[in-house]
């Protein structure tokens, strides 16, 4: 397995991807100075976005099932655990976007090759990236 989003497991046999291209944004709120640069404060962690990207085979993955689980996972609109295979926990995602590109054709229609890019956007919730607040009393 080379990584996993709640339990759908990328690996040969369903999507294995060749890609994965992180992005994590922090928001600075800015105030306007006359004569200088704008002052800035940090104001907490902005966007975390994933992208996966990949090619499936017909000999080699059973496209069409794992495409209606990430469709049918997105369209539920929860938020799932993605972890890779050697156990790192990236957090807890969503899926924003599924993208999909048939190609080399079997004569009844089918494609022999699937390429394909999954789109995820973290969110804070339940899961071992969310760690519990910590209250001390004074």
């Amino acid at each position: 397995m080379l990584m996993a989003l709640g339990m759908f497991a990328f690996a040969l046999p369903t999507l294995a991807h060749d890609e994965l291209q992180r992005r994590m944004d922090w928001r600075h709120a800015r105030s306007p100075r006359v004569g200088a640069r704008d002052a800035t404060q940090f104001v907490g962690p902005g966007d975390e976005t994933i992208s996966i990207s990949g090619t499936a085979f017909a000999e080699l993955a059973d496209i069409d099932a794992s495409l209606d689980q990430l469709r049918d996972m997105a369209a539920s609109g929860n938020a799932w655990p993605l972890v890779d295979g050697a156990g790192r926990v990236f957090g807890t995602f969503v899926i924003t976007g599924l993208d999909e590109r048939q190609k080399a054709f079997l004569p009844d229609g089918k494609p022999l090759r699937v390429d394909f890019a999954l789109d995820l956007l973290a969110v804070d919730g339940p899961g071992p990236a969310q760690a519990p607040a910590q209250v001390t009393w004074a």
